[in-house]
């Protein structure tokens, strides 16, 4: 199986197995992260919104306009590597995916 490295909102590094097939939320949420994900996945907020590690950002799919409109208004922002983890399909090709949870809204 493929490999999430997430780091909490405290600092402390979590790896585990990751489920082809899910998004990266579901994911998180089957791993005891804490991330609310209110919307269930339907990127209709941001509160499963996550930093992406620098090089694993050319590996995804580019955000689109809704996830861009819906991310930039989350706490703590950043322009290259905040995502929504509801948008991020996990496929073996992102063995090693590593994410930190971004701060609560």
């Amino acid at each position: 199986m493929a490999q999430i490295t997430c780091i909490d909102r405290e600092g402390k590094e979590h790896r585990f197995d990751g489920e082809t097939g899910l998004s990266l939320m579901e994911n998180l949420k089957d791993n005891d992260m804490e991330i609310e994900a209110v919307c269930g996945g339907c990127c209709a907020c941001a509160t499963c919104h996550v930093f992406v590690g620098p090089t694993w950002l050319e590996r995804l799919t580019a955000p689109d306009e809704e996830e861009v409109d819906l991310v930039q208004d989350a706490p703590g922002y950043d322009k290259k590597t905040s995502r929504l983890s509801c948008q991020i399909e996990y496929s073996d090709a992102l063995d090693g995916l590593r994410v930190t949870l971004a701060p609560e809204e």
